[in-house]
């Protein structure tokens, strides 16, 4: 599937994002919305140059949740990010997280109120390089349609059948997952278009 996908697709160079941070603040704000709201709402923040921790952690949530309203949800997860980004904080920031290892950051990341597996990995794979498959709703569908998962396995399941099936390299880990997004906006949509599908 990975290699007729990336020679149908070519490279997708996923996460659309110029740092790490705006990886973290976009794992966030796409929770249930598009991208486009969240691409909106990350412009926001670069314009106010609010895209570097020290200044982003002191900014009010009531105004926070104003300057990223594009994404939706805005005051849920203004509240998310804020705690999310004050873990960062008190853990010395993004360089210091180099150091730790990908099953503590992992449980670390699990266990701040909003963050859930898929937002904890897409952080670990995307602004750490960490390799850890990110399971999403594209996957599952993809997955259960080609007769390889039931439909009703949980996220840790998928994520470990996904990471024991490829070469453990995150690069790899990370360009699969956008292939499959992209095959799922494009033909494995919930009423498939199954016509010119590379997959066929």
């Amino acid at each position: 599937m990975y290699r007729i996908l990336s020679r149908h697709f070519g490279p997708q160079r996923w996460w659309p994002a110029r740092t790490p941070l705006e990886v973290i603040v976009g794992a966030v704000l796409v929770q249930n919305t598009s991208w486009t709201g969240v691409e909106h709402a990350v412009a926001n923040l670069s314009r106010l140059r609010l895209l570097q921790l020290d200044r982003l952690v002191q900014v009010q949530a009531s105004r926070l949740a104003g300057i990223i309203r594009p994404a939706g949800c805005s005051r849920v997860k203004a509240r998310r990010l804020l705690t999310l980004l004050h873990w960062l904080k008190t853990r010395g920031g993004l360089d210091q997280l180099r150091h730790s290892p990908t099953s503590e950051l992992r449980a670390e990341l699990l266990a701040i109120n909003g963050v859930g597996p898929e937002t904890a990995d897409s952080i670990l794979l995307y602004a750490l390089h960490r390799p850890v498959f990110v399971v999403g709703a594209y996957t599952r569908r993809i997955l259960t349609r080609y007769g390889l998962m039931r439909g009703d396995e949980d996220y840790e399941k998928v994520r470990v059948a996904v990471e024991k099936a490829l070469p453990h390299r995150s690069g790899l880990y990370g360009e699969f997952h956008a292939l499959l997004v992209r095959l799922g906006k494009t033909h494995c949509r919930p009423v498939p278009k199954c016509d010119g599908c590379p997959l066929e």
